[in-house]
């Protein structure tokens, strides 16, 4: 009986990983392959600081943010993109995540897209969220 019970639990358990995986995953490649556009080609900054500068100079065009910010940051940064008018984008995934998605090997609160360069990221993504 506990050999049936483990067996249950471990295929749950791996369905439910592949399920949220493969939702995460269509989800957010176009969104992705966009920002990875923007790396490329364009101009962004990384990080909770610059992203307030850009905000308070009216550089920034959109903001990303990961799902784990604080929320005091998360809330200062929306506060400043209101003021601006800027579009917030909350990332489906954490800063680790993120930081993997611009291509960086650390980890990202958030990024401000100051140029798009080849990428129409500014008009897709607040649309899709």
């Amino acid at each position: 009986m506990p050999f049936v019970v483990w067996f249950c639990l471990l295929v749950w358990a791996f369905d439910r990983w592949v399920g949220v995986r493969g939702v995460l995953q269509k989800k957010n490649t176009e969104g992705i392959n966009k920002l990875q556009l923007v790396m490329k080609s364009g101009k962004y900054t990384l990080g909770y600081k610059t992203v307030l500068k850009t905000l308070r100079n009216s550089k920034g065009k959109l903001v990303i943010v990961a799902n784990n910010c604080p929320p005091l940051r998360k809330s200062e940064i929306e506060y400043y993109a209101m003021l601006g008018k800027v579009s917030v984008y909350h990332f489906n995934g954490n800063n680790v995540d993120l930081g993997t998605a611009c291509g960086k090997y650390y980890r990202v609160c958030c990024l401000s897209v100051v140029d798009p360069g080849d990428s129409d990221i500014i008009k897709q993504l607040p649309e899709s969220h």
